[in-house]
């Protein structure tokens, strides 16, 4: 019985912190967006929602594959290691995903949008 509620208790804390976090992401991270983007709401909204969505995906596909169905969870504390090993891989891909994502960003405010005002777009 507690392999099934050690389960259901991963899943849940699991898909709520990439849920906080990607949301917390998207909301502050905006600004700098707008930023990079010299201005330009539009684009910084939908960058930002890409990027959200890419988060998720990744994240949410290492949650589902890191869940080993073979573990027998028999006592409260081999539960409470398996949610803490669990969760903590989870935050550092959020951690890995979150730096890419800063660079990226970074990478195309230094550039001062070149290539995206010669291709004429703006």
């Amino acid at each position: 019985m507690l392999t099934t509620a050690n389960y259901v208790m991963y899943l849940v804390l699991s898909l709520f912190t990439v849920a906080y976090v990607s949301s917390t992401l998207n909301r502050d991270g905006r600004t700098f967006l707008v930023e990079g983007f010299e201005g330009d709401n539009g684009l910084a909204y939908a960058i930002s929602r890409l990027l959200m969505a890419g988060v998720y995906l990744v994240s949410l596909g290492f949650v589902l594959l890191r869940m080993r169905t073979r573990v027998q969870v028999e006592t409260f504390e081999e539960m409470l290691v398996y949610q803490a090993e669990g969760l903590g891989l989870v935050l550092m891909v959020l951690g890995i995903g979150h730096f890419f994502s800063v660079n990226v960003v970074l990478r195309i405010a230094r550039r001062g949008l070149g290539m995206y005002t010669r291709a004429g777009l703006k």
